[in-house]
């Protein structure tokens, strides 16, 4: 059994994650947190195998919670859930230790799928951010084709 712990600051988001999480036969909603120091305080008492983080609640932001959480625990997978477009925040969530990162946009089976990967040690990213990184690498290695 999957255990999530979901940290968003709009009691709706994290009633509407529940519902779909709850549909899941492998995956639990064990906690919510409302807020940054809400979650740190619940993966310090309690083990989960997946944190769904918003990137902006009131407090500490989730980028800034996120370093915090990996400094404690670096083995627990953060999936970061935000209403900011990949190309804001995605590649900085991962380099601070995000398993994944989906946009609050995305379909419920894509949720479902991206819980599954993170939780069982692999990264989760969207194709369309994994041919930005790919587009990315190529012009990083000289191999602008678009010119």
């Amino acid at each position: 059994m999957i255990r999530v712990l979901i940290g968003d600051d709009h009691t709706l988001v994290r009633k509407g994650l529940r519902q779909i999480i709850e549909d899941t036969p492998d995956i639990v909603v064990a906690d919510e947190a409302a807020n940054g120091n809400e979650v740190l305080a619940k993966i310090a008492s309690t083990d989960y195998n997946v944190v769904l983080l918003d990137i902006t609640m009131p407090g500490r932001d989730g980028l800034d919670v996120l370093k915090q959480i990996k400094s404690e625990k670096a083995d627990l997978a953060v999936l970061i859930l935000s209403m900011h477009p990949e190309e804001l925040y995605a590649m900085r969530a991962l380099r601070s230790g995000a398993s994944g990162y989906l946009t609050k946009e995305s379909v419920p089976e894509e949720l479902i799928t991206a819980i599954r990967q993170v939780a069982s040690g692999s990264r989760y990213i969207t194709p369309s951010l994994a041919e930005k990184l790919a587009l990315k690498s190529e012009i990083d290695n000289g191999n602008n084709f678009l010119t």
